[in-house]
């Protein structure tokens, strides 16, 4: 049995975000899909959920996710076994996206929280394949489901979060960078730079699939998950 793995969804996104695969390694390895919706902060939600985490874990964060990964990764680096960052970025918001996010929450606020997810993640992220319209359905009903409040202050995460760049070079675990060909928020070149801040990093691109890799391509993603998780462990 592998070390416990916690796993956390991107903005407006819940357990579904990875439903196929915590049915496939639940099987051999205890997940938590933990939350990402508590706290205006990333500081604050990574914080939160740390007293409720496994004493040493494997962790996995999809988009805003995978920031709040990073800050776990920042402040309790001997607990943290290995990473896995899909469809992320370590670098803060600049002033034009921070800017461009206030619409957004002007939207949710006013009650169309769906035309703030269609903008947060537009049909051209995705992969041009027929569930591309389910896949977009599901995004937009788990937002709906966590609510416009969860949704404003991921928001309000996302703006004042910290560049996690020097963290990410002094991390001496195996890390899994993971994203998507067809990704248009963050390219495969933006995944390719966060791959090189890291000693033991792999950079596994999904050619199916581009924002949600793990809904657009859940079998590739499971692969890649599990050998990063069967991947041995380094000293430090």
């Amino acid at each position: 049995m592998s070390e416990p793995l916690v796993m956390i969804p991107g903005l407006g996104c819940d357990a579904r975000l990875f439903s196929a695969q915590v049915e496939a390694l639940s099987r051999w390895t205890p997940v938590t899909v933990m939350p990402s919706s508590v706290g205006e902060r990333i500081e604050e939600m990574a914080s939160t959920a740390l007293p409720h985490l496994p004493a040493k874990f494997a962790l996995a964060g999809h988009g805003l996710g995978g920031m709040i990964a990073m800050e776990i990764l920042r402040r309790a680096p001997d607990r943290v076994l290995r990473v896995a960052l899909i469809s992320t970025t370590p670098l803060a918001d600049t002033a034009g996206e921070a800017t461009a996010r206030e619409p957004r929450i002007v939207a949710a606020k006013a009650g169309r929280l769906d035309e703030a997810i269609a903008e947060e993640v537009p049909a051209s992220a995705l992969a041009q394949v027929p569930e591309r319209a389910v896949h977009l359905k599901l995004l937009k009903q788990m937002a709906r489901d966590l609510g416009p409040e969860a949704y404003v202050r991921q928001a309000r995460a996302l703006q004042r979060r910290r560049d996690q760049q020097g963290v990410l070079r002094k991390c001496k675990v195996p890390v899994l960078v993971l994203c998507g060909e067809h990704d248009t928020i963050l390219p495969v070149k933006r995944h390719a730079f966060l791959s090189d801040l890291i000693a033991q990093a792999d950079l596994s691109v999904i050619e199916e699939a581009g924002h949600l890799p793990s809904l657009e391509a859940p079998d590739a993603v499971t692969d890649a998950l599990t050998d990063w998780l069967n991947a041995p462990l380094s000293l430090r």
